[in-house]
């Protein structure tokens, strides 16, 4: 590792944390968050459990791999639901203290906001919509018709991401883990968007179509695109989908 990393890895140590802000006896951050503006409008997404999977986890995990051509079908709005609500569903809400969702995550903080660039979605206008995961619905952020361009360019140039039917993106909510772990929390941020990625590899192939996760992409061109402070509001990852050509 060069030094930064072994710095990282190093102040991330218990021994060099300070007390949290939940030990400091602070409020805890909201569970969830609007981004944006926070007034577009709802979209009520159909119930994912009607999807019908077209393989078993077994086949799932064996077949996976990275999909970077797509063909031209759509996915339709019952996919999309399926595909949220496996990456970041709640299931449980204890009100004021936590959420428990359809993947693991330190202590339920679930730090993390979903933004889906929708390109080819039946029953959903192009543009960007945040996943209100507690509602299970989507919040409209933006419509402007150059969001693919200004996607592809964010993420150095990545030509295959125009082609998806969507792209996820996930915005962490850096205070929501600080909370409880610190500057800890740096290293959990990473290992719960892991969970949330494989979830969507393996349900994107239960109904035939394909994810690439995508790592490298320009932070502060990313921020900006979704109006994110880069401090306590940042980018950690994203992954294009599509479906499969015939």
């Amino acid at each position: 590792m060069q030094d930064i990393g072994r710095e990282f890895w190093d102040k991330t140590m218990y021994r060099h944390l300070a007390p949290s802000a939940q030990e400091r006896g602070l409020p805890q951050p909201p569970l969830q968050i609007r981004l944006g503006h926070g007034h577009g409008d709802a979209v009520e997404l159909p119930d994912p459990h009607r999807v019908e999977m077209s393989q078993d986890l077994r086949t799932a995990i064996e077949s996976r791999r990275s999909l970077r051509k797509y063909g031209p079908a759509s996915l339709s709005l019952a996919e999309l639901s399926y595909l949220l609500r496996g990456t970041q569903g709640v299931r449980r809400t204890i009100p004021g203290r936590a959420t428990f969702r359809t993947v693991p995550s330190a202590g339920a903080r679930h730090a993390f906001e979903t933004v889906v660039w929708a390109h080819r979605i039946d029953g959903l206008e192009q543009g960007m919509y945040q996943y209100l995961a507690v509602e299970h619905q989507l919040m409209e952020l933006d419509r402007s018709p150059e969001l693919g361009d200004l996607l592809v360019s964010a993420c150095l140039g990545q030509s295959f991401i125009a082609d998806s039917a969507a792209v996820f993106v996930w915005i962490a909510d850096w205070n929501r883990m600080a909370w409880r772990y610190g500057e800890r929390g740096l290293r959990y941020l990473l290992l719960d968007a892991g969970h949330i990625c494989q979830n969507l590899y393996l349900m994107a192939e239960s109904i035939g179509a394909g994810v690439c996760a995508i790592g490298a992409f320009d932070d502060e061109k990313t921020n900006a695109l979704f109006e994110l402070d880069g401090t306590d509001r940042f980018a950690v990852y994203l992954a294009s989908i599509g479906k499969r050509i015939d």
